[in-house]
Formats: structure tokens, C-alpha cells, sequence
């Protein structure tokens, strides 16, 4: 079943709260989210700022120990505006340097959808004119946390959050462990673009129209989220410091390939040791994220 749904209000935590809608284990839910700020498709803020998430979600037959899945069907940007910040994060250049970065003014940029492309109004900059490929993303996105929390968007988590990983676009299968009954699914920090680590703060942000197809998978226990497209899989670690990041993405990964893809501890080692890729999530917020890739051409036809 295909659900449309027109969101009234928003959550800037993630959390326990009320479903805005039960649906069934395979529907499709065909949604809109506003930009970090609170701004809608029209550009008018109709919320406070703080990445405003649409949902949750209730899925009817998910349980805690299970898994959710997020079809990643279409997320496509519904205006044309959109904005960034414009100078890396001080930690992410040496201490030293910190006193060398510009100024911060707003970068507005013009998004064309059709054309897949955006373009840079303002700040003027020796930049000039500088027209960039788009690729949409959601940058914060996820199920209920454990325990009963409610946790801020500015961060994330093992329930998904604040991750902003470029690799959640159309086309990317997501998988979350459930902590709550109806895992309570919640989208939302639509990006144009990003770059990996989002070290400006920001990526394009920009309201979105999303689709997703949701499943469950009973009885299936995972430990943090996990992704694949048609190229590879992913785990998803979210800590700080930068190194718990990298442990619990590689955990979840070297158990992801024994529970589900037949190595044993040995060959998952061996594997990961000579083909793994580590891809940058958040380098910005409270929590980092990093992410352990797998290219599927290199598993020898399993899965």
C-alpha cells in the first residue's frame, strides 16, 4: 500500500513520541521534510531549526530484536534555493590554522533539479560562478532510540540520526535495529550535495520529497545500521572519539559477513583486511560517523 502523507508538525530529537502513522510491513510511504533551518518548499519557516524530522512512523510488526528495512526509493529536492555554510569546522584543520579561516557568511546556492546541478549565488569568491553535480541525500534519518530516549538530531546514535553519509541516496537499502515497538520511523535533513564528513557544517540543505518502502525482517538482530546499494555494504559506527567510530562499524561488519554471508572469523578478517574502504560520515557534530564499506564485485558471489 502507498501512503501519502503531509506532515503538520515536526521533532528536532528522536525519540518515543506518537505516530503520525501506523502502516504495514512492505507499504511505501510518500512524504515531504523541511530544511535544517525549519523551511518548507515554499521557503517559509514553519518550524524551529535544529535538522526537523518528519514522522515517526509506526511499522506494524516490528518488535524490539528485530530489524527494520528503509528502501531509499526517491529523495528529490522540491524548491530551488538552497544553502550552506561556507568555512570548514576548526577541527578539522591543524590548531595552528584556526585563526587563518574566513568569515562564515550563508552560501545560498541555486539548485536546478532536472539539470541535476548546483550553482553558487552568493558569497561573491575567486570561485566565480562555480556550478557543482547534485546527489541527494538524507543527512538525519532513523528509528527510536533504546531505553526510552529522546536524542537530540544534532547527533546520532546505534538508532541511525545525524549521520550524513552522501552514500543515502535513491537507490540505498537501509537496515536499523528496532529498540521500540513500531520502531518509530523518522526522515528528515534533506541534502543537494555533500561532501564527505559535511566540514562546513552543513551540506546543501534543502526541503525534499522522499518516498521509502519499509519492511521487517523478525527476529533479526543488528547492532548499528547498515546499508547496501547494487556496488557494495556498508555498517554505519557513530562516536566520538573518530577511532570508536571505526571499531563499531568494522564490529558490525565483520559479524555482518559470518552471520549472513557464510565467513567464518578468519575470512572475514582476511577479506576486510585487503578490500575494505572507509568512507567519512559526520566529522562535525557531537557524535562522528564512519563508515565501513564493501565492494560486492569482491565476495565472491555470496549474499
Amino acid at each position: 500500500m502507498i501512503h501519502h502523507f503531509t506532515p503538520t508538525h515536526y521533532h528536532t530529537a528522536i525519540g518515543p513520541y506518537a505516530p503520525v502513522l501506523t502502516v504495514d510491513d512492505g507499504d511505501t510511504i510518500t512524504t515531504t521534510t523541511v530544511d535544517a533551518r525549519g523551511f518548507d518548499h515554499r521557503r517559509e519557516q514553519i518550524t524551529p531549526r535544529g535538522n526537523p524530522q518528519t514522522g515517526p512512523f509506526f511499522v506494524r510488526g516490528a518488535e524490539p530484536g528485530d530489524t527494520l528495512v528503509v528502501q531509499l526509493d526517491d529523495i528529490r529536492p522540491n524548491r530551488t534555493y538552497g544553502w550552506s555554510g561556507s568555512s570548514v569546522a576548526p577541527n578539522v584543520v591543524d590548531p595552528g590554522y584556526v585563526k587563518e579561516l574566513p568569515e562564515a557568511p550563508l552560501t545560498e546556492w541555486y539548485v536546478d533539479v532536472d539539470a541535476r546541478t548546483a550553482q553558487i549565488v552568493a558569497p561573491a569568491s575567486k570561485l566565480g560562478e562555480l556550478t557543482i553535480p547534485i546527489e541527494p541525500m538524507l543527512g538525519c534519518f532513523g528509528v527510536a532510540p533504546p531505553r526510552k530516549q529522546a536524542i537530540s538530531t544534532a547527533t546520532s546514535g546505534e538508532y541511525g540520526g545525524n549521520m550524513d553519509y552522501r552514500g543515502f541516496v535513491s537507490g540505498t537499502t537501509v537496515y536499523f535495529p528496532v529498540f521500540e515497538p513500531g520502531a518509530l520511523l523518522f526522515v528528515g535533513d534533506g541534502h543537494a550535495a555533500q561532501g564527505c564528513g559535511e566540514i562546513v557544517g552543513t551540506g546543501i540543505e534543502i526541503s525534499m520529497d522522499v518516498t521509502v518502502t519499509v519492511r521487517v525482517l523478525k527476529g533479526k538482530t543488528i547492532g548499528w545500521p547498515r546499508g547496501e546499494n547494487k556496488d557494495c555494504i556498508f555498517t554505519v559506527g557513530c562516536a566520538r572519539p573518530l577511532d570508536q567510530c571505526v571499531q563499531h562499524a568494522t564490529t558490525e561488519m565483520l559479524k555482518w559477513l559470518q552471520t549472513d554471508y557464510g565467513l567464518d572469523a578468519l575470512g572475514a578478517s582476511m577479506l576486510l583486511g585487503q578490500c575494505v574502504r572507509y568512507d567519512l560520515g559526520n566529522i562535525f557534530d557531537p557524535a562522528f560517523a564512519m563508515v565501513c564499506r564493501l565492494e560486492k564485485k569482491v565476495m565472491g558471489g555470496r549474499g
